[in-house]
């Protein structure tokens, strides 16, 4: 192994092990019912990160909201706790400010789970209907993610936009007015 591949992979190494996120779930099917365990000694400490994790204070909130994470990895008998781990990654990701960025963020990680399954059938077509019928589903999804990326960013911003201007040219006896300008015309 070469010198900088060494590097990289120490310097990468070094930040998943600064990185401290809530142990992820296992999910487990109790009869009918969906049961959660975190992969940790003590489900108050995987709780309380969670919630930082998620950005919340409120615990009802991320009791909800790990449910509904967690279904998003079960159907019927059942279950995919690496999915819905993976769920809960993107939101990990993404950082919540608070509980509606947690939620966008949420549908952000379904909707994205969800788009690679008409991705991965596109590739495994065997005729034009089922063509059809993946690259529609695979655009509706491709842009539900693609508003939902533009909504997390206009609430982030309070929905102003921010106008840099990098170059400016006044010329001999020319001059530049910065800020807002109005007219006083009667």
């Amino acid at each position: 192994m070469d010198t900088i591949t060494r590097k990289r992979m120490e310097k990468t190494a070094c930040e998943v092990q600064a990185k401290e996120t809530a142990p992820p779930m296992q999910l487990s099917m109790k009869g009918t019912a969906l049961h959660i365990a975190f992969k940790c000694d003590s489900v108050e400490i995987a709780t309380v990160v969670q919630m930082a994790d998620i950005g919340t204070r409120d615990c009802e909130f991320h009791k909800g909201l790990i449910g509904q994470i967690a279904c998003l990895g079960s159907q019927s008998t059942s279950v995919d706790s690496d999915n819905s781990n993976f769920v809960l990654s993107v939101v990990r990701s993404i950082k919540p400010r608070d509980e509606l960025e947690a939620l966008l963020a949420t549908q952000m990680g379904a909707i994205h789970a969800a788009t690679m399954m008409p991705a991965r059938r596109l590739n495994h077509v065997e005729n034009i209907p089922q063509q059809d019928a993946a690259e529609r589903a695979l655009n509706k999804l491709a842009r539900a993610f693609t508003t939902q990326m533009d909504a997390l960013k206009r609430y982030r911003t309070g929905g102003q936009q921010k106008v840099t201007v990098e170059h400016v040219t006044v010329n001999a006896g020319g001059q530049a007015i910065v800020g807002a300008v109005t007219s006083n015309s009667e």
